[in-house]
């Protein structure tokens, strides 16, 4: 019964902040986030809130506590990363994202660690975690960001296999293939 009643409390909250100003709506947040037997809808709100208000900090320390209150949750550890991206830490974010992944087979997760993997020049890494994003429903985005993480870690035979598979999902992507070609191979020679 307290479990329904901080349900319920923690919804008013989350509606109430609808409703306020924005100074209003992150202490609505912040109660729905307090009494909140579960990760709510409130945790996110309250990040894009208070990033909105240029307080990153503070954001990143909201979905610090979301993670640390439910660390079985892998939309925890997704705020978490999402948080620490937010403050420019990317070693961080990357080990938030991973833990998303132990979790669960996650298309978002696996995306933005493959990102991060890329920005740190470990293409090979990159490549395994847009693989694993495709395979966990990605979509066709999550095949090309393979290749191109396939070529830059040298693997020019597989990244010609997920071209061409990324081509065939999508409209016209047979007819832009070979743009898409040289544009790896010029950035090659460029990088």
């Amino acid at each position: 019964m307290l479990t329904a009643l901080r349900l319920s409390l923690s919804s008013f909250a989350f509606r109430r902040a609808a409703a306020a100003s924005p100074r209003g709506a992150v202490r609505w947040h912040r109660l729905a986030c307090t009494v909140a037997p579960t990760l709510v809808p409130s945790y996110r709100a309250l990040v894009d809130l208070l990033r909105d208000q240029e307080n990153r900090w503070a954001a990143r320390a909201i979905a610090q506590e979301a993670a640390e209150r439910f660390p079985e949750n892998s939309d925890a550890w997704m705020l978490l990363g999402l948080g620490w991206q937010l403050v420019y830490r990317q070693q961080e974010a990357l080990a938030a994202f991973e833990q998303a992944l132990v979790l669960a087979e996650r298309p978002d997760a696996a995306l933005e660690a493959g990102t991060i993997y890329e920005r740190f020049g470990q293409h090979a890494d990159a490549a395994e975690r847009f693989a694993r994003a495709y395979a966990a429903g990605g979509g066709p985005e999550a095949l090309r960001h393979n290749a191109e993480a396939l070529f830059h870690a040298g693997d020019e035979a597989a990244a010609e296999q997920a071209l061409t598979l990324w081509a065939k999902q999508i409209p016209e992507g047979l007819e832009r293939l070979p743009g898409i070609r040289a544009d790896l191979k010029a950035g090659r020679r460029a990088g």
